[in-house]
């Protein structure tokens, strides 16, 4: 717009320029009496002066050309990076929530360590696991907060991490008060652009189930001793601490502990979650294993860890699984297709596959909401097999005759042998999870599962993969033929109710 202004004002300058060098020259023609010669040289002053002022105006156009130019260039420019100011907050907010699921969601416990051992970053999992607040945590050598006796047990797998190896591994811990975890835990190094180690990740979950407490007599216990009285003498405790506190009252307590745990039922402090087993062959029906996690008064989770060994200790378990098979019969009733084929599995804990009251509450509940007994499987731990193969076997025939189906699992854990399955029947062995992250790696474990699977399929048992955590473990277990799968490999954990 500008330039097309200044075209025009140039035009009339010019003019004007002309126009009185044009008057200057008659009137000197006229002045010297028409003498050619200062007409020639008038002529040519004229001459010269037009194509001076015509190149002074057209330098001026290119120069203001060029400046309009330069100034399009800019506004482009200028535009871009606003538009990647944007993309970039874009992707700043989208981190930021990634950040705060990790931070204040996620349930695996996270955790930054540096090349000297020290924690550089935690999220809320892992300072709800230890029972502290951050500042007590931030900047502290993995063996003060872990304790010098559970670092021992890890050390060998930090030292490979900081190596630059991935490391994978299993085992129970032990916290004070009473409260056993088995925690599957993984070792993520990481690199700087060099290639040198600056630390690793510490990703572990809590995987207890009711089967692994009665092995805990048989594999080392690591315990962790960070308390509040040894935490640089600060009061740490939070509403969990005080929770499991007033359960752990078993010795003159625990019909006290037991009141409140029946009144954290009633009360519906506790929450179902589910976890997908996948089948293999594309198009056959998902199943889905039911998990339950208890909530504290923030508004977190407490992993069934904490709360198992205490609910065993005062005898509650059998009212526990009642409480969870009766809510699954009422979602699914409610909610869930009837027409789904999808199986519900359900595991038991050892005292309810004793208890002699619970194949009663499980026929009449199943009539109550109208839904075949095919709807749940109930599974149990091979080392309560081991223990107690009589009532387990009874535990079996009874839910079978209200048409439930039974599933093993951890099958290989402690070696291959079918003739623990004499005596009753099972729909489903789910192989050992250690097994299966190993048989990648271990030519013994694949050969384990592989002849799990050929034996199961011959005696008409379908087969599950637990612990399946990678694309490779998936893609080999489809080649051996397993039936199913499951695992953060498949899909993590979600609430019952999404």
């Amino acid at each position: 717009m500008r330039a097309g202004m200044f075209h025009h004002v140039r035009t009339y300058i010019v003019a004007i320029a002309v126009a009185g060098i044009a008057a200057a020259l008659v009137s000197t023609i006229i002045f010297t009496e028409n003498n050619p010669q200062w007409t020639t040289f008038l002529a040519g002053i004229l001459v010269a002066s037009v194509l001076a002022e015509a190149v002074r105006a057209s330098r001026t156009e290119w120069a203001l050309m060029r400046r309009t130019a330069q100034l399009s260039a800019t506004k482009d420019k200028l535009e871009r990076e606003v538009s990647q100011r944007k993309r970039a907050d874009i992707k700043v907010t989208d981190a930021q929530m990634r950040l705060h699921l990790v931070d204040e969601v996620l349930l695996t416990m996270v955790v930054l360590v540096d090349p000297g051992g020290y924690c550089r970053y935690h999220n809320r999992a892992f300072r709800d696991w230890l029972h502290m607040k951050a500042e007590s945590i931030d900047g502290r050598h993995l063996r003060e907060l872990l304790g010098a006796k559970a670092y021992a047990g890890i050390a060998t797998a930090v030292r490979q991490s900081l190596d630059g190896q991935s490391v994978h591994y299993e085992h129970f811990q032990e916290m004070t008060g009473g409260a056993v975890y088995k925690l599957s835990v993984e070792h993520v190094p990481q690199f700087d652009a060099a290639g040198q180690v600056t630390g690793f990740y510490l990703l572990a979950e809590d995987i207890t189930r009711r089967g692994d407490l009665s092995q805990v007599q048989s594999h080392p216990v690591i315990k962790v001793v960070s308390t509040p009285e040894n935490i640089s003498g600060q009061s740490d405790y939070t509403a969990q601490d005080m929770y499991l506190d007033d359960f752990s009252g078993q010795v003159g307590g625990g019909v006290d502990a037991g009141k409140q745990f029946i009144s954290a039922i009633l009360s519906g402090e506790f929450r179902l979650y589910c976890q997908l087993i996948s089948p293999m062959d594309e198009g056959k029906t998902v199943h889905y294993e039911i998990l339950i996690r208890l909530m504290e008064e923030e508004g977190g989770l407490i992993p069934p860890g904490a709360f198992f060994p205490l609910a065993e200790r005062n005898g509650l378990m059998p009212y526990l699984d009642r409480w969870v098979v009766r809510h699954v019969l009422q979602w699914a009733a409610n909610t869930h297709s009837r027409d789904s084929e999808s199986i519900f599995f359900i595991n038991v804990a050892q005292a309810t596959t004793g208890d002699p009251e619970f194949p009663g509450f499980l026929k009449d509940t199943l009539v109550e909401y109208g839904l075949p007994g095919s709807t749940l499987c109930f599974e149990i731990a091979e080392s309560d097999l081991a223990v107690r193969s009589e009532s387990v076997a009874d535990f079996v025939r009874q839910v079978r005759q209200c048409g439930c189906l039974a599933a093993l699992s951890g099958f290989g854990r402690d070696g291959v042998s079918f003739d623990k399955i004499r005596g009753f029947q099972v729909d489903f062995l789910k192989i050992d999870g250690a097994t299966i992250i190993n048989m990648l790696g271990n030519p013994v474990d694949l050969a384990k599962v592989v002849s799990i699977d050929r034996v199961a399929k011959k005696i008409g048992v379908k087969t599950v993969a637990e612990m399946v955590e990678s694309d490779e473990i998936t893609a080999k277990l489809c080649e051996i033929g397993i039936d199913f799968a499951q695992g953060f490999g498949i899909s993590r954990p979600r609430k019952l109710t999404e």
